[in-house]
């Protein structure tokens, strides 16, 4: 489909936006790395272990549909290769943290020991409780970035949170890229952008 004179003609200089456009609506993932843009929180703000992973953050050149396309396709051959060094690096033993405030106790446990059962029953029912502040984390997800912003009062209820959807942030330019456009194109350039409506229906 790549070549596909059909597909070249209904992407090529379609739903176009330039790299600064991109930035200034906060577009992220696929939809500003289409636009040459090499922004990636896995590289810029690496997490878990990506600092540690081999991969290249493909990137296009004009910022319309078609460039949008290749670096879906290139992003899913990297993705290829970061699971296959994970696997490759996987180190023994347990998987998940011994914390006691936090991660639930092994299922065995339960029908052996009363502590182990009560502590199940403290995480479930009282919920964790970070310290009071506030914090912002976010993960490349495959539509962008996917945002956490959380204020904590100390309790196991959050006093205030926001979630930024790539989706909803990455809608907003739609305007912009399809004036003067035909009818139809809206369709490849909505395509485009790979939106999920349950991020956007606020």
């Amino acid at each position: 489909m790549t070549k596909n004179k059909i597909w070249l003609m209904r992407t090529k200089g379609v739903g176009v936006v330039s790299a600064e456009d991109a930035i200034n609506y906060g577009l992220s993932g696929p939809c500003i790395r289409g636009s040459g843009v090499r922004w990636d929180v896995r590289k810029s703000e690496p997490y878990s272990s990506y600092d540690e992973m081999d991969f290249l953050v493909p990137v296009g050149e004009n910022g319309d549909v078609y460039d949008r396309y290749l670096v879906r396709l290139e992003e899913m051959r990297q993705s290829n290769e970061i699971v296959r060094q994970a696997m490759d690096n996987l180190p023994e033993g347990e998987y998940i943290a011994d914390i006691p405030d936090v991660a639930l106790p092994k299922k065995e446990n339960l029908k052996q020991s009363m502590e182990s059962l009560i502590h199940h029953f403290k995480v479930v029912t009282g919920g964790i409780c970070p310290p009071a502040g506030e914090v912002y984390a976010c993960v490349e997800a495959p539509k962008g970035e996917l945002g956490y912003y959380i204020v904590s009062d100390g309790s196991k209820n959050p006093y205030r949170i926001k979630i930024r959807p790539p989706s909803f942030v990455n809608l907003e330019v739609l305007e912009k890229m399809v004036v003067g456009s035909l009818l139809a194109d809206v369709v490849a350039v909505i395509g485009s952008l790979d939106i999920v409506l349950g991020e956007i229906d606020r």
